[in-house]
């Protein structure tokens, strides 16, 4: 059987890539944190987020330049593997493979929260069983969300802040909230202390997870090799200049943040505040639609991960790597995906986000070492630009991004641990104690399912 990659037609421009990119990060997630992240930054959360923009433009950069050196379809995994080592390279992917598991049940709990939230007289839990009813059954039968309607959910998403942006300009100049357009005090607060502004900010790179996904476009993209960089770049800039913005807005518009009837449902009081049950109403249908593209987009990919690493007999391969003879899909993975999107009923959106930051932020870490090993390591690009481009960027991404991973909640870093523990144990098992090569994980197809 002939490789896909052989047969992908470059057919990507720059905006198709960074539209593809803003859709797996679905900016409106910003509006998910909000409430818990307001409440810890004490109103200056366009700050933090302006922090953790710039942190995550480190990393950004990384990625961008392992997309250079490795212009194929690939991932964490892929770059930490070839720059670093088979082995590393294994555990991120085991570690990342969390991420991919659980979105789906990100994407539920917020369907539930917000659509709670529209119809409270329906417990959130009816809507959970749900969605992820829904989402499993279109997976199993083998329905694709085509990429025009991934798309138009972005355009959704862009719309709904400019609407929220002039919508907010309006009402300040009205004398709503704060009384003025332009103020310092979301940026600034004397009163704010320090540490409780970083601790906040694993909480937020959620809102950019996702900007790294179109490193798996490299062979459908038009010269990759300068158009994956600017992308990457591209998709960190624009959603954290969307975050700082829409948060200052939020902040200025609705500034008594201690009124919030839930932390997790505080952006629905704030748009009700703002355009009443209309603006609430588009609000909800756009959330519960870009959630609907997300949850069958990573469920699928899971599943068919999942897939792979059965029929590699990574894992059982009797289970994962079974496909239904009628629609042709891995069943049983779908099954166990919809199980474990199931916790969203007990889960708050601290946890949840938590539980996804940790594979991440872990996967980003070895992004950047991977820059510094391959070009600065390997290639010996030792000149003046080299040591700031592949040692003193990419080092600095990668302390940054190690120092927020380690600053994740309890509950993420004993379950986070306990996975990453159980991944080295296997790793030990099925390589002799390192002295083999590890099971190839084949992320980048299970990505570009």
């Amino acid at each position: 059987m002939k490789h896909e990659s052989s047969t992908l037609a470059r057919a990507l421009s720059l905006r198709h890539v960074v539209l593809f990119g803003l859709a797996f990060m679905a900016p409106l997630t910003v509006f998910v944190t909000y409430g818990v992240a307001i409440e810890s930054t004490r109103g200056m959360i366009p700050t933090a987020y302006a922090i953790a923009l710039t942190v995550m433009l480190f990393t950004a950069y990384s990625y961008g330049a392992m997309s250079k050196a490795f212009p194929i379809a690939g991932s964490s995994y892929t770059f930490t593997q070839k720059a670093i080592s088979s082995h590393l390279g294994f555990l991120v992917g085991w570690t990342i493979l969390l991420d991919y598991v659980l979105s789906p049940m990100i994407s539920s709990l917020i369907v539930g929260l917000y659509a709670n939230a529209y119809f409270p007289s329906i417990p959130m839990f009816v809507w959970i069983i749900l969605f992820i009813t829904v989402i499993t059954t279109v997976n199993i039968l083998g329905i694709k969300i085509a990429a025009s309607f991934n798309m138009c959910v972005v355009v959704f998403q862009i719309l709904f802040f400019a609407a929220f942006a002039f919508l907010s300009m309006k009402g300040l100049l009205a004398g709503q909230g704060a009384g003025h357009v332009f103020s310092l005090l979301p940026f600034y607060d004397p009163h704010v202390e320090l540490a409780s502004l970083f601790g906040v900010i694993p909480l937020l790179c959620f809102s950019f997870l996702g900007f790294d996904a179109v490193s798996t476009l490299s062979e459908e993209t038009r010269n990759p090799v300068s158009t994956l960089p600017r992308a990457i770049l591209l998709i960190t800039l624009i959603g954290g200049i969307l975050f700082i913005v829409v948060t200052y807005f939020a902040q200025l518009i609705f500034p008594h943040f201690s009124e919030f009837a839930s932390p997790e449902t505080a952006a629905t009081q704030i748009i009700v505040f703002l355009g009443g049950n209309a603006l609430n109403a588009v609000f909800t249908a756009v959330m519960v639609t870009t959630s609907f593209a997300s949850a069958v987009a990573s469920g699928a990919s899971s599943s068919r991960i999942l897939y792979a690493m059965g029929r590699e007999k990574v894992l059982t391969q009797k289970v994962f790597g079974y496909l239904s003879p009628r629609f042709q899909t891995p069943v049983y993975n779908l099954l166990l995906i919809g199980a474990i999107s199931l916790s969203a009923i007990y889960m708050d959106i601290d946890k949840a986000v938590s539980f996804i930051n940790f594979g991440a932020l872990f996967a980003f870490i070895f992004v950047n070492l991977s820059v510094i090993a391959h070009y600065f390591i390997k290639k010996r690009n030792r000149s003046a630009a080299g040591w700031v481009r592949y040692f003193f960027i990419p080092l600095v991404g990668a302390l940054c991004t190690g120092w927020f991973w380690t600053q994740s909640n309890a509950h993420a870093l004993l379950f986070g641990g306990a996975w990453l523990f159980c991944g080295i144990a296997y790793l030990m098992y099925v390589t002799k104690m390192f002295r083999q090569q590890p099971p190839q994980l084949h992320f980048d197809e299970g990505e570009s399912a």
